[in-house]
């Protein structure tokens, strides 16, 4: 972490799963600060007194400030100072987003825009921006709204100099166990007693872990170049196979209910999209889809053309690795909240 030595991180919408990942990360290294934004007080003192208790030598260092991405002002008084900034603010449940589409785009589209904007004014030095697979041939609201996010990040790099603010972002697929996701859902349906209830059983989407997010920003943040779009190479598994996968560490037979697709849902999701592939660059783990450098001057392009493409493929969650039950079990059990949850359930709690 001697990057980050006496340097000073903001994390925007730092209170959910990402931020709280982030923290652990760091906390105990040698950085000077970091910024937890966020619109909410509850969940910034809550998180205050976790760290105070779980960190007590480390604490100090978090930072809080009340504010939301769709205000300016509020994200300016955030920005002196600061060196780095994660920039993972956002509206990101795919129903309440095809109800209140606008606040999508308030949050996602124009509060990225007032981050950006207010980080290269300060002389941020380097953000890192997380997107979603939903980004991809975006079918619904949230994953238009993200889409459209990506591509205010990649204009905005090409307004200023790298050397003096580095624009990157990341995008990945469904993160096990973050706030709102499933898997929490399905522990509480268990332990009430219901059946647990799953969407389309052939249904297929990227799995990975918190840590696996914060090491994709972490990539990113050394390796990636100003205006890039990063993809980690994840695995994937039906939605039957997670059923089964949580069925069978924590209630084996446990009956499962088929309620249908969700508002906006697709049936698989795509990191990287056959379009992405003409000029995306292999780097083992990782697809690093780089920024479009060519100007508004399209004369110039009709007289000289370019006919070089890669062959690469769309990667999506039905062409990638598909995980099986005991596989899927094998990184449920690498999760602490899982590791919790089972302890909690052997002791009837």
């Amino acid at each position: 972490m001697s990057t980050f030595k006496g340097k000073t991180l903001l994390i925007t919408g730092g209170t959910g799963s990402f931020g709280n990942a982030v923290l652990r990360r760091f906390l105990d290294t040698d950085i000077a600060e970091i910024r937890v934004f966020s619109r909410d007080e509850k969940k910034q003192d809550d998180m205050r007194h976790e760290f105070q208790v779980m960190m007590p030598e480390a604490a100090e260092k978090i930072k809080f400030y009340i504010g939301d991405v769709r205000d300016i002002a509020s994200v300016k008084n955030a920005m002196p100072g600061v060196d780095y900034i994660f920039h993972a603010a956002a509206l990101k449940q795919v129903p309440s987003c095809e109800f209140f589409p606008v606040e999508a785009v308030k949050t996602n589209v124009l509060g990225t825009e007032n981050v950006l904007s207010a980080a290269i004014e300060e002389g941020v030095k380097s953000i890192i921006c997380l997107s979603t697979d939903k980004a991809a041939y975006p079918v619904n609201a949230m994953g238009t709204s993200k889409a459209m996010m990506e591509k205010v990040i990649v204009a905005k790099s090409r307004t200023v100099s790298p050397d003096r603010t580095k624009i990157c972002c990341t995008r990945y697929g469904n993160v096990m166990c973050s706030r709102g996701s499933v898997i929490p859902l399905w522990i509480d349906q268990i332990k009430s007693g219901n059946p647990i209830t799953i969407t389309e059983p052939s249904m297929t989407r990227f799995i990975m872990s918190l840590e696996e997010a914060v090491d994709l920003v972490l990539f990113t943040f050394t390796n990636g170049v100003s205006g890039d779009i990063m993809v980690q190479k994840a695995a994937a598994c039906t939605i039957e196979t997670l059923a089964n996968a949580v069925t069978g560490l924590f209630a084996p037979e446990h009956p499962i209910k088929v309620i249908g697709i969700r508002h906006g849902e697709k049936m698989y999701e795509t990191l990287l999209t056959n379009e992405e592939c003409a000029n995306a660059v292999d780097l083992g783990n990782f697809y690093r889809v780089p920024c479009d450098k060519r100007d508004l001057n399209y004369d110039k392009y009709f007289k000289d053309g370019d006919i070089k493409r890669n062959h690469l493929t769309e990667f999506n969650s039905n062409n990638t690795e598909l995980l099986n039950v005991e596989q899927v079990k094998e990184r449920l059990l690498g999760l602490r909240y899982i590791r919790d949850e089972l302890e909690l359930m052997k002791k009837g709690q």
